[in-house]
């Protein structure tokens, strides 16, 4: 794990990948909570963690803090995801991982996905768990629709909003995403597993 500066205010950590963004992003809220630090923003990346509000000597101190375990993490808060399985690209990503339609959409709803961050648009959780990768399409298309379950990467992701995007289809959920009026908005949030479960 790399430490470096960023503004007046704020140190990113780059890591080696999602699991130690993970693990360090667990410790700096532990650390939080338990009153060690203080952090105003802790923003997870695909390899990187920005923390905002910080004391400006934090930089050096996280450089001889003890990596956190990787491995020996509490599981976060579980939320289930009604979906109905009838993407357009549903029988591609069957093809692409040797299945029937029916045998993708068990992996799919079997597998505990993880939001490992958040961004693109407000309430939209990149999600590990998916053993492979899913290409993107070649060129997005240009609206697709609020709910749509989608693949891209390793990624899982659903559109809290309808908007542009080139990841694959295959499903749609009817559950609110993000909601301003709501204590937080997003529904989804760094830490937490997700079930996609069949409406």
């Amino acid at each position: 794990m790399r430490v470096r500066r960023a503004g007046a205010s704020a140190v990113l950590l780059e890591c080696a990948g999602g699991d130690e963004v993970e693990a360090w992003r667990r410790e700096i809220v532990r650390r939080r909570a338990a009153g060690e630090l203080h952090v105003i923003d802790i923003v997870p990346g695909a390899g990187t963690l920005l923390l905002d509000g910080v004391e400006p000597d934090l930089a050096e101190a996280l450089a001889h803090w003890p990596p956190p375990p990787v491995t020996a993490q509490r599981p976060g808060p579980l939320v289930e995801i009604p979906t109905v399985f009838d993407g357009d690209d549903l029988h591609y990503v069957a093809e692409l991982w040797g299945l029937s339609v029916s045998a993708a959409v068990a992996r799919l709803t079997e597998t505990t996905l993880t939001v490992a961050f958040c961004g693109f648009s407000p309430g939209f959780a990149y999600m590990r768990g998916l053993s492979g990768e899913v290409p993107r399409l070649d060129a997005p298309r240009p609206r697709v629709p609020a709910g749509s379950v989608a693949l891209a990467g390793e990624y899982c992701g659903i559109y809290p909003t309808a908007s542009p995007g080139g990841w694959r289809l295959v499903g749609r959920t009817e559950v609110t995403l993000f909601d301003v009026r709501d204590d937080p908005p997003a529904r989804l949030s760094p830490g937490t597993r997700v079930r996609l479960v069949i409406a």
